[in-house]
């Protein structure tokens, strides 16, 4: 199968850090269908030769393990090309329509590759602009596919917005809106764990589960995206998106078909079925941070005011934690809590379901309930925490122990990361693993009660509240959680 895959913001920074990287690990891995080219898209004016070094140097900064050999990069460079396209320019897109017709492998005049895949890597609000001139130059006919990078929109109004002018040009199966977190290997096992084997299935349900969490911690800070940032926060960068979305993965019931409507309509049953919040459940179930000056891994870091481009002033969220419920007869009374922030103590994202505890202990100390915990990042793997006997003698009481899968021990395959692989799925066409447009509405449509409530407190409630680098966020997280009489994982 020939594909065309054209990165517009091909210059960027995902384009460089993200995107190349996982095409040339699947190039590596020999994943990469045969008879491709990689297109990049900006308006810089350079050759393609000229975009080969540029991508060269840009290779030095990526991870060890995913940074190319010279002769690796040489044969991967055969692939990639270069074209200058001002976005606004109708003749430019009749320009990139040119070259994708012509295939110097096939002869001029082919009609191009049997699949073209626009990844839009820019800014949302260029989205409908790109999109129209697209379908304007004919870009849009059954072969193509759009791949758009969130965030779409700020809103539910620019979000709907988006997703007209996206419909208009293209049909829903065309377009592939990218979450990178469902392309996590962890996350495609969860799938496995829950729908390919018959041991949870039974315990998956209120009567056996406690609560739920979520949660998607960073170390770093906002480094030179402070302008970006403030003006989307944590709620809209992490909540809205990838914690719903593994939210549903968590909660849905089980597909009737592996396809990409099937899996998508039990992910909208979960967003439906989220409990509403409402201005008096935001002030009592969501606590906003935002992080001061402290001390991480021994260097002391600024505060969020003091980062490049944030405003002094500044009351943009860095830390969210909030408590919802599915209202659904498997999850009814079940909490869910998710959490996320920018400079806490480490980078860790994970799934911890907290069972029950035991109706009645027979062993002399304390009893500990089981979890497991699914592991996103640093690594990928699952946890099962179980109790044992110490040694022989159960007299002297039960202890903690768990059962760690890794994923990259257990599989003798190198891990896939998240961008190699939906970049494989978006070339395939397979849409299991992108967000439809209604569940993309339905999750700004939840959040915004929330976006409502801390505009009309900002000028009443001083904001978010401060926490320390370093540390897991404002006090009142742990009191959220504590009021069920519950704990987030590390403090357990």
């Amino acid at each position: 199968m020939s594909f065309d895959l054209v990165f517009f913001g091909g210059t960027g920074d995902l384009a460089w850090r993200k995107l190349m990287p996982g095409l040339f690990q699947a190039f590596r891995h020999g994943k990469l269908p045969k008879g491709g080219r990689l297109l990049g898209v900006a308006r810089d004016k350079m050759s393609d030769d000229a975009y080969r070094n540029w991508l060269h140097d840009r290779f030095r900064e990526v991870d060890d393990a995913k940074r190319p050999a010279e002769a690796e990069f040489n044969e991967f460079a055969k692939l990639v090309h270069y074209r200058p396209v001002d976005l606004s320019k109708p003749a430019d897109y009749a320009t990139l329509r040119e070259w994708l017709e012509s295939r110097p492998d096939e002869g001029r005049g082919s009609n191009g590759a049997d699949t073209v895949v626009f990844y839009l890597a820019i800014t949302p609000f260029l989205f409908p602009t790109v999109c129209e001139q697209l379908g304007a130059a004919g870009l849009n006919g059954p072969r193509v596919r759009v791949v758009l990078e969130k965030p779409l929109g700020h809103d539910l109004a620019s979000a709907q917005e988006i997703n007209r002018v996206v419909r208009a040009v293209f049909s829903e199966t065309q377009a592939f809106r990218i979450d990178h977190y469902l392309g996590k290997s962890a996350v495609q096992n969860l799938m496995a764990l829950r729908f390919g084997n018959a041991l949870f299935e039974p315990l998956w349900r209120r009567e056996c589960i406690a609560n739920i969490q979520i949660t998607l911690a960073e170390d770093l800070g906002v480094g030179t995206r402070g302008d970006f940032y403030d003006r989307t926060g944590a709620l809209r960068d992490m909540i809205q998106n990838h914690a719903l979305q593994l939210t549903t993965m968590i909660a849905m019931e089980p597909p009737p078909r592996f396809d990409g409507n099937a899996m998508r309509d039990e992910k909208l049953k979960v967003l439906h079925s989220l409990k509403p919040f409402t201005e008096e459940t935001v002030r009592r179930d969501v606590v906003r941070g935002q992080y001061r000056s402290g001390t991480i891994a021994g260097r002391t870091v600024p505060g969020y005011r003091e980062e490049q481009k944030v405003p002094p002033e500044s009351q943009c969220e860095t830390f969210v934690a909030l408590r919802t419920e599915i209202e659904n007869w498997r999850w009814a009374g079940v909490p869910f809590y998710l959490r996320t922030g920018k400079r806490l103590p480490g980078r860790d994202a994970k799934i911890v379901v907290n069972f029950r505890p035991i109706p009645h202990s027979i062993f002399p100390g304390p009893s500990r309930p089981n979890k497991l915990v699914i592991k996103l990042q640093p690594e990928d793997g699952l946890e099962m925490h179980l109790l044992a006997a110490k040694g022989a003698r159960l007299s002297e009481g039960l202890t903690p122990v768990f059962l760690d899968l890794d994923f990259d021990k257990a599989f003798a395959e190198k891990r896939v990361g998240a961008y190699e692989w939906l970049l494989l799925e978006a070339i395939a066409g397979r849409l299991n693993l992108f967000v439809r447009s209604d569940e993309q509405e339905q999750a700004w449509r939840w959040v915004e009660p929330i976006l409502q409530t801390w505009q009309r407190d900002n000028e009443t409630d001083g904001g978010p509240r401060p926490y320390t680098a370093g540390t897991w966020g404002p006090a009142a997280a742990s009191a959220l959680v504590a009021r069920d009489g519950a704990a987030w994982s590390e403090e357990q």
